[in-house]
């Protein structure tokens, strides 16, 4: 499906006043300003020019990112609750969790590291999913308020540094480097991260940050006007 152009709005060198369209959209690849048409749920709108995706309207998005991110919550908490690894070795078993390895970089002398993965492997991924918590129950009955639009530009920034996946190849290459000197227990919070990696994926996948912020209100204090294909989903969930 194909977006139209946009039509020139005329204003008066006095009036600086912005233009309350939220249909306008530019095109990533090729900065064409243009329309958005009327865009089902499921459908995909392109460039005019040079056919790049401009936005696909995600069916359902706001219950499903609102579900995946209650899970993927659950299971944050679960995967720092309980042991992640163990070792055996001549009879005598220790484990410890996400949390327990970051105390014990830390008084081992590498705390650069120790908070690096303090950070990107609870603290970023922990925000990521509370941001999303909160913009999908913000954005239900618009317009939201305008700390939702902060806490959607804030969800972008946290995306960068969430880095579970990381951690995973890393904990898995020092298992393998001492697989022939101890027994390695695989604990449950290993798999529970493992699921959480895929879990987050599927919420970045599923949100449609076009969705929320043409719900979010306009910062100039104007009546919200819903973009093309959200407007009805919009009033009929009032």
């Amino acid at each position: 499906m194909s977006a139209d152009f946009a039509r020139p709005v005329a204003r008066s060198g006095l009036n600086k006043r912005p233009v309350f369209d939220p249909a306008l959209v530019a095109c990533p690849d090729c900065d064409l300003l243009q329309r958005l048409p009327e865009v089902p749920a499921g459908s995909t709108a392109c460039c005019a020019r040079c056919q790049a995706r401009l936005w696909r309207h995600k069916t359902d998005s706001l219950n499903r990112t609102l579900a995946l991110a209650v899970a993927a919550a659950l299971l944050l908490v679960i995967a720092n609750s309980v042991p992640m690894l163990g070792l055996s070795v001549a009879g005598r078993a220790a484990s410890t969790t996400v949390l327990g390895g970051v105390l014990a970089m830390w008084d081992d002398g590498r705390q650069t590291v120790a908070m690096l993965v303090l950070f990107t492997a609870v603290i970023a991924p922990a925000l990521e999913i509370a941001c999303l918590l909160a913009v999908s129950l913000a954005v239900r009955r618009p317009p939201a308020p305008q700390w939702a639009g902060t806490l959607l530009r804030g969800y972008e920034v946290l995306r960068e540094w969430s880095m579970i996946e990381i951690m995973l190849l890393g904990v898995l290459v020092a298992l393998i480097k001492i697989a022939e000197l101890a027994t390695v227990i695989p604990g449950l919070a290993m798999f529970v991260l493992g699921t959480l990696v895929f879990l987050l994926a599927a919420m970045a996948a599923t949100f449609d940050p076009r969705d929320a912020w043409a719900r979010v209100a306009w910062a100039a204090g104007e009546s919200l006007r819903q973009a093309p294909g959200l407007a009805r989903a919009a009033e009929d969930k009032r």
